[in-house]
């Protein structure tokens, strides 16, 4: 709507971020009768489609944002709120505003939910930046008396100027008495500076490392991209340790020296660390990071640079695809095949397929990078919608790891042990040699499972349909699905005997202590996301594995992805099998691209590479494929496989999750629901069934399934249905799109 139609009606549409389908009708500042001189701050213009607002909403101050199209006529006895601030702040861009009335289209979601993930924090923009204190030498200096620490703090001062005390005092190594009395006898003196002007701004014509023809010839074609300032999106293919990031740094090189913003998505906070180390020796600058880990101070800060267009590169998680960019010339989705794109509670959507809605919307490129890339993007580059940029070599001297498939039916380990011979025979050769071993199993805790050896009584969650893990470290057991925990009790629950429980089975956790024993004289850590709980744990323990400071690395999928270990040349995974049972139909696909992954962190400097996966099914078609290093011929056959079933990304799925406290009420809805499905060509329900967890959080869970082809507008589908059926007032009901959880 153009500002001079909102002068005309005087009504402004506000989109709140509450789950409303629609954005509500609120009097524009100085359009009524209480409007006058001091009447509220931010009133000296009228708000235009995207002002950040404060309003009131049932008796609650809500901050929401001025929505395009038109204001609806109201009767002229029709009295409305006023809006009560408008806030000085950049406005939602137009290309952000269409992503959230797009993705809330296409996932079956409010516009109102979808804008919570967007919408700045008003504060942060408006106060003033906070200030800190920095040292600088004192000129002249005046008198004084000399020792060790003294200089010490001087000299680093001299070399680093503008550092806090406590800064100072740290790489100085003393205590802060040292430098604060520095301060008060005039030998340094203290300026204000703000909190924001800490970092160094990144060069995007610092020198990159030499790249090889592959790499060239895939980074021009990013390059120019990126100059073109248009959509396009492009598939960056390479196997692991092939280069994937260097290549991309090119185009960051190339927004950079445009003087644009970039976005770069990474799966995982875990990996962020290193991402911004690597950053930071390419570019000699800082990038910024965006995750749930920051400080509200930080989090306020980096708003601040993003929309001011300061942050040049900012790398996060999925929510970093929601930010309010001032220029943003790209987007680059990072391991996009991973199942953490995908958003499960609240809003669900991928971010992967939104941020390429984003770069359509923003009209600028979209990298997707990835050694093991989803077989929906596979599909879009093999149909000429994606450039599709391919890198089959390692970078340098590297070659890719010899992949063995141990047949545990051959080779079984004694009972209660999960190291099969051969397996332990290679680590031990492997530390004789002075080279690094991995093993890794997808499985957390010590045991999944435990039970009584007097009656088989399993101890289970009382809020999901789900065992409960032994986390032996913590003492405690856990359900990893809704976070109940308890102590293993002393008596059987069911048969009262004391002391009688067993573990069943190997966690990440048991198989470390099994490796301790085989290997007592082996430095072993132990990676995983319940040891490792905060980013800088995480970057403490890549440090002592790239120092050589660890022989034997235990952990689950959080070492599987990204991670450079020059001396790692083993990698033995336990129960490769793992993730191939069950009923998903992506269990083959992620099974690949899970244990590809983890099989490239072996050997990706000078020295060979062997992965060993202990299998039980060494011929199926996942293992076989792994072991020849026949990557092509795996994506095939398991296109194919997808195309005779019209799964996608031949054809498109939309899960219906009930849920609900009385298990009879779910029934009932599950039963409306499919009493109402939609009947047409292409289009078949399935359901309703129990879910896998048919009792999640306290709640009873019914599924069902909407298969279709390509052709069929599934979200229209479903908002049709769902428009004919009136569930019961206890039951919640969830749409997911696309679904990658069938759980």
């Amino acid at each position: 709507m153009s500002a001079q139609g909102f002068f005309d009606t005087g009504i402004l549409r506000v989109l709140l971020p509450v789950p409303l389908g629609r954005p509500l009708s609120y009097a524009a500042p100085g359009s009524g009768p209480s409007s006058g001189p001091g009447s509220g701050p931010g009133f000296g213009e009228m708000p235009q489609p995207g002002s950040l607002v404060r309003v009131s909403l049932s008796g609650r101050e809500l901050v929401g944002v001025v929505w395009d199209g038109e204001a609806e006529t109201l009767p002229p006895d029709k009295k409305l709120k006023q809006v009560a601030e408008v806030y000085r702040t950049p406005p939602l861009s137009a290309p952000l505003r269409r992503l959230v009335d797009w993705v809330a289209a296409y996932t079956l979601n409010t516009p109102g939910m979808v804008l919570r993930m967007c919408l700045p924090m008003p504060e942060a923009l408006t106060q003033p930046p906070p200030s800190r204190q920095v040292l600088h030498i004192a000129q002249p200096q005046p008198d004084l008396r000399p020792n060790a620490q003294r200089s010490r703090v001087l000299a680093i001062a001299a070399e680093r100027p503008g550092l806090s005390q406590s800064e100072l005092a740290e790489a100085a190594g003393v205590g802060a008495a040292v430098v604060r009395r520095l301060v008060e006898l005039g030998a340094l003196r203290a300026l204000s500076v703000s909190a924001d002007s800490r970092r160094s701004e990144p060069d995007g014509d610092a020198a990159g490392p030499h790249l090889s023809e592959d790499q060239q010839a895939a980074a021009q074609t990013l390059c120019k991209a990126v100059a073109a300032r248009q959509f396009s999106v492009a598939l960056l293919q390479g196997v692991t340790g092939s280069g994937k990031t260097e290549v991309y740094f090119e185009a960051v090189a190339e927004a950079l020296r445009m003087g644009r913003q970039c976005l770069v998505l990474l799966p995982e906070i875990a990996l962020t660390q290193a991402w911004l180390d690597r950053f930071e020796r390419r570019f000699g600058g800082q990038a910024w990071a965006w995750h749930s880990e920051l400080s509200p101070g930080r989090r306020a800060e980096t708003l601040r640079a993003i929309t001011s267009g300061r942050a040049r590169v900012v790398v996060g998680a999925r929510s970093a695809l929601f930010l309010p960019f001032a220029d943003l010339g790209m987007i680059v989705v990072d391991e996009e095949h991973d199942a953490s794109y995908k958003q499960e509670e609240g809003a669900i959507y991928n971010a992967r397929d939104m941020a390429v809605v984003r770069a359509k919307l923003e009209s600028v490129p979209i990298v997707l990078a990835s050694a093991t890339p989803s077989l929906e993007s596979l599909y879009n580059a093999r149909r000429g919608r994606y450039a599709h940029l391919l890198l089959p070599q390692r970078h340098g001297t590297a070659e890719m790891p010899k992949v063995f498939a141990i047949d545990m039916r051959k080779h079984p380990p004694a009972s209660q042990h999960f190291i099969s011979a051969p397996l332990r025979v290679a680590i031990e050769k492997t530390l004789a040699e002075g080279e690094q071993a991995m093993l890794f199993l997808n499985r957390r805790g010590y045991a999944p499972l435990t039970l009584c050896g007097a009656c088989g009584h399993r101890l289970e969650c009382p809020n999901c349909s789900a065992w409960l893990v032994e986390h032996k470290a913590r003492g405690r057991l856990l359900c990893h699905h809704c976070g109940f925990q308890a102590r293993l009790p002393d008596a059987c629950p069911a048969c009262g005997e004391t002391h009688r429980f067993k573990p069943c089975g190997p966690g990440v956790e048991r198989l470390a202590e099994e490796a301790a024993t085989l290997f007592p004289e082996a430095r072993l850590a132990l990676m995983t996301s319940d040891t490792m709980t905060s980013p800088q744990q995480i970057t403490e323990m890549l440090r002592r594995v790239e120092d050589r400071a660890v022989d034997i690395l235990v952990g689950t999928q959080i070492v599987a992805k990204g991670h450079h270990f020059p001396m790692l040349t083993l990698v033995g995974v336990i129960d490769a099998d793992l993730g191939l049972a069950g009923g998903d139909p992506r269990a083959a696909e992620r099974t690949w691209q899970l244990l590809t992954q983890v099989a490239g962190r072996a050997g990706r400097a000078e020295r060979p590479g062997s992965v060993l996966l202990q299998s039980y099914e060494p011929t199926h078609p996942v293992i076989a494929a792994l072991a020849r290093h026949d990557t092509e011929g795996f994506l095939l056959a398991e296109l194919a496989e997808r195309e005779r079933g019209g799964m996608p990304p031949f054809g498109r799925l939309a899960a219906l999750i009930i849920s609900g406290a009385d298990a009879a009420q779910v029934g009932q809805a599950g039963r409306l629901l499919a009493q109402a499905a939609p009947m047409a060509h292409g289009l078949r329900v399935l359901g309703p069934a129990p879910a896998p967890l048919s009792f999640l959080r306290g709640k009873h869970r019914e599924r069902l399934l909407l298969k279709a082809t390509r052709d069929i507008d599934t979200a229209k589908c479903i908002a049709e249905w769902l428009g004919r059926v009136k569930l019961p007032s206890g039951v919640r009901l969830a749409v997911d799109i696309d679904p990658y959880s069938f759980l």
